[in-house]
């Protein structure tokens, strides 16, 4: 056990991969290589570095001494220089031209849009992953007849498959917006101090088309297509904004579908996994509580708030830059994606082992179906010779006293047995069940599945590959 607070997100909720990408070891190699790059592409372009410097320091990328680089910057206050001065120690022969021509932010912001793009690349690859489990359940509650619900009030009779399409629609609309997002990322560049490229410009005496061509090559080099066209000494905190804001929208499609998990475990329709030995209360033993559900819910809802915090700094970065942005992005913009990565494993595990109940589901549906079912029933009576509008009158009685039955004496609903046993009707009770079990109660609902499961499953083909990661374990 640890005498220090840890973060539960990694004790907890996020998967190894992400927490990897946001480590110290992954940041600070990623500073190491950015300064690799820029020495190559510098000298590229002229300078006099030599290919044993830049050998020197690709060889020194991973071992990074901590000790000497928190000592360091307990004397500089600042990380930045600190990490110059323990890699310069690893490079002796390098250390003159580390970092040369560059500020603080070439590193820092630059990394920062690496390991962002990284892990959208991440939550992709397991978000596609809860899609494909969405749809294979999709498919095979296509037909499952269950009561839909409006204002969680009994309204028309759905479809399991349709009611899980509704879920999945969210999470291809968050897909779009995560791609959209991950491919209109760039890096910074090397602007230096203000965005002026005032720096590199004197390094290369004056030659813009050297200071434009180094830019282009770090940004190859980091496999990114370029930088943005303008900035201040940072890359505009609206980026960060966008970036959340698409982990935002995830969070909110795992909230919906996790609420609806929770509504339809306290009607006994359904059951998320439970573990042979897993405890639902410490005072209850009976209780299997929907805590897989309620986890998403809490992380959900951090991590929409969370999304506030980019926001906030876009708008208060004043001129070129300030320094607000830098204690409140570490942590923010980490946990957003620490978060997102264990509310999908979380919805993953769901899906696949969720256990349904098709029979409390028909019960339900049966409660409810003599009122949904009225004006089919006034139409058969009506075409057997009844007078609509002395019907009408009827069922209304007949309802109002069926409902204050069910609602008074807690009795079943028993409109049909009314009805049947009104002569007016002239209606059977074999008549009567033949209209409540048509199949046509819950309308299109089986076609519309199939249709937009069809739209989704070239989107799941194209992207085969990211659909083969191993399960995350969760830790409940």
């Amino acid at each position: 056990m640890s005498e220090s607070y840890v973060n539960p997100l990694c004790l907890r909720y996020a998967g190894e991969k992400m927490q990897f990408i946001f480590s110290e070891d992954h940041k600070f190699s990623t500073w190491r290589r950015l300064w690799v790059y820029l020495a190559e592409a510098e000298k590229e372009l002229g300078l006099n570095i030599t290919d044993g410097q830049i050998g020197e320091m690709r060889a020194h990328i991973n071992d990074i001494d901590y000790e000497t680089a928190r000592r360091r910057e307990k004397e500089v206050r600042h990380d930045v220089m600190a990490h110059i001065y323990t890699y310069g120690l690893a490079c002796p022969s390098a250390k003159p031209i580390i970092h040369l021509g560059a500020t603080s932010c070439f590193v820092g912001d630059n990394t920062d849009i690496i390991l962002m793009k990284e892990a959208l690349g991440l939550v992709k690859a397991e978000l596609l992953r809860v899609i494909d489990a969405l749809c294979t359940f999709a498919e095979k509650h296509k037909g499952l007849q269950t009561l839909a619900y409006t204002h969680f009030q009994a309204a028309q009779p759905t479809t399991l498959g349709k009611r899980a399409c509704l879920w999945l629609q969210d999470l291809m609309m968050d897909l779009e917006t995560l791609e959209f997002t991950s491919a209109r990322l760039r890096l910074l560049g090397c602007k230096g101090t203000t965005g002026t490229c005032a720096s590199f410009l004197s390094l290369f005496d004056g030659d813009e088309e050297k200071v434009l061509a180094l830019e282009k090559l770090i940004s190859e080099k980091c496999g990114f297509e370029g930088a943005y066209p303008v900035s201040g000494q940072t890359y505009s905190r609206k980026v960060d904004y966008f970036v959340l804001s698409a982990l935002s929208g995830i969070a909110q499609s795992a909230m919906k579908f996790a609420n609806d998990m929770r509504l339809m475990s306290h009607m006994k329709e359904v059951d998320e996994p439970f573990e042979e030995m897993q405890v639902g209360s410490s005072a209850m033993a009976y209780k299997r509580n929907p805590m897989r559900s309620e986890r998403i819910c809490s992380l959900s809802r951090y991590v929409i708030n969370d999304a506030l915090n980019p926001a906030v700094t876009a708008g208060v970065q004043w001129l070129e830059r300030t320094l607000d942005d830098s204690a409140n992005k570490r942590i923010s913009v980490p946990e957003a994606f620490l978060a997102v990565d264990g509310i999908l494993a979380l919805y993953r595990n769901i899906v696949s082992g969720m256990t349904v109940y098709p029979n409390v589901m028909r019960r339900h549906l049966n409660e409810e179906l003599p009122f949904m079912l009225t004006e089919n029933i006034l139409m058969q009576a009506v075409k057997k010779g009844g007078d609509r509008q002395k019907l009408h009158e009827l069922i209304r009685e007949h309802s109002v006293a069926a409902g204050k039955n069910v609602k008074l004496n807690g009795a079943d609903n028993d409109l049909l047995a009314r009805i049947e046993n009104d002569p007016a009707f002239g209606l059977t009770r074999e008549e009567l069940d033949e209209i409540i079990n048509t199949e046509s109660l819950s309308g299109m609902a089986e076609r519309q599945t199939e249709m937009y499961l069809e739209s989704v499953r070239p989107v799941l083909r194209q992207n085969a590959e990211l659909l083969k990661g191993e399960d995350q374990s969760i830790n409940v």
